[in-house]
């Protein structure tokens, strides 16, 4: 039997989830200092059936002046991928590396827009080299591993 075409195709991206909160306006809008910026990235990849993955890549952007928040913003950006005939050890990083770098632009354009239209600058999120953030978290997983094994 020949072996079968590996099989790689995006099917849908879509916006799962946002959520603004400006929960100290109007008067903090007033406040002349420069907030601070803090950015939290994640990957999350879900079977939907067989050879169908969900794969959602969430950002958490929280701003704050002092110990009061500006505004926080938090979205995740999905798509559903077919991954049929590939390698099982090729998987992990599709899922991981490929799929995210597909969705990511997504997911930048959607927070700049939001934090636009919320009426302050907008946030760019910074490119990110999913490869490197992939590999730290197999290393950290190999880690984790073989200090539970002692």
């Amino acid at each position: 039997m020949a072996e079968e075409t590996p099989v790689f195709q995006i099917q849908r991206v879509y916006l799962k989830d946002l959520s603004l909160e400006q929960p100290n306006s109007p008067a903090i809008l007033l406040e002349q200092e420069q907030p601070s910026v803090d950015i939290q990235l994640g990957v999350e990849a879900t079977p939907v059936v067989e050879g169908i993955f969900e794969v959602a890549v969430t950002a958490t952007v929280q701003t704050k002046i002092k110990d009061k928040t500006v505004f926080l913003v938090e979205a995740k950006q999905a798509g559903i991928f077919e991954i049929r005939n590939v390698p099982e050890d090729q998987m992990g990083a599709i899922i991981g590396i490929a799929c995210p770098q597909i969705i990511y632009p997504y997911l930048r354009g959607n927070v700049a827009d939001t934090v636009t239209r919320a009426g302050f600058p907008p946030v760019h999120l910074a490119e990110i080299n999913f490869q490197a953030m992939y590999e730290q978290q197999q290393a950290a997983a190999a880690e984790a591993a073989t200090s539970t094994a002692q």
